[in-house]
């Protein structure tokens, strides 16, 4: 076994993009889990697929919506149909020597009395324990399984691994670009309405000029070149900006490294419509240069709208 090392970051987004990642291992070592954290990375993940259609699957070439690149992540274990080790380490060996997508096996492993304890704790039947101990189930399984191990780019011990640590590991080690896997939302809100119980981050821009007592404004929105004019004229505006991209800039990969799918950054003013509103939109803008992938959203104008077509 040799431990696999994070593609070079020369590689192209298309070419890492070709890559089938095959995750077995021991029962109860957390495959499920591992699945579903390369799903959120970017990965179409496929759980207990029949050996028999696993290399029609790869033939059929690895496309996601529209015909775009997407890697995917195969489960298999003892309990999928048709597994046998000797067929699957055959198929493996064959896919590997093919010129076709990379390919990735993926060992998780874990200690046997701690995987007697989680079937225990979940009163879940190991595969191989229907007549005997549990513990002899998980002893027969590894013993059967030895050669994938042998055979694996990585081997993970989930043994004190805990879910999040496992994520972390996985995006490091497996994401195609560190941003793929999170969405960040940038919602902007009202003081008066109450904070948003889902801000990751939250931002005060009271401190900017309102366009609430200009008249003409007051009707308008964040969105409007008008308010965004009167914004951009005051002088504290460039400055606070530049500190916010200046703390994001390197914060952000952080949360990557958290394993966090969503990130909702919030800014707020007094009345949810203005100020707000226009430092949403430019932060949004200056994401996207970033390469984020963003969603924007404007809590309170939204309210507003609502309240002024029902005449409350």
């Amino acid at each position: 076994m040799t431990d696999m090392t994070p593609a070079p970051a020369s590689a192209s987004l298309a070419t890492l993009s070709d890559r089938i990642v095959l995750v077995t291992g021991l029962s109860g070592a957390g495959r499920t889990a591992c699945l579903k954290a390369l799903e959120d990375i970017g990965y179409e993940a496929i759980d207990n697929l029949p050996i028999g259609l696993l290399r029609l699957l790869i033939d059929g070439g690895c496309s996601g919506p529209g015909g775009r690149p997407r890697p995917i992540a195969i489960g298999v274990d003892i309990r999928t149909r048709d597994f046998e080790v000797e067929r699957v380490t055959a198929l493996i060996d064959q896919l590997r020597a093919d010129s076709g997508p990379e390919i990735r096996l993926l060992f998780l492993d874990c200690d046997t009395e701690v995987l007697a304890r989680r079937f225990t704790e979940t009163r879940r039947r190991h595969p191989l324990a229907a007549d005997r101990p549990v513990i002899d189930g998980i002893e027969l399984e590894r013993q059967r399984i030895a050669p994938l191990r042998e055979r694996a780019d990585q081997v993970i011990d989930t043994t004190d691994l805990a879910p999040g640590d496992l994520r972390r590991r996985l995006w490091a080690e497996y994401a195609l670009d560190p941003r793929q896997g999170v969405t960040i939302t940038v919602l902007s809100f009202s003081y008066r309405e109450g904070l948003p119980r889902e801000a990751d981050l939250v931002f005060d821009v009271r401190f900017l000029d309102n366009p609430h007592y200009d008249p003409a404004l007051r009707p308008l929105d964040g969105r409007d070149a008008a308010v965004a004019a009167h914004i951009e004229g005051d002088s504290g505006l460039q400055p606070f900006f530049g500190h916010l991209t200046a703390m994001l800039g390197p914060l952000l990969p952080r949360y990557y490294q958290e394993g966090k799918s969503y990130l909702t950054i919030a800014i707020g003013c007094t009345g949810g419509r203005h100020r707000s509103v226009y430092v949403a939109e430019r932060l949004a803008v200056w994401l996207e240069q970033q390469g984020q992938r963003v969603i924007v959203s404007h809590r309170d104008v939204e309210r507003w709208e609502s309240r002024q077509k029902s005449g409350i």
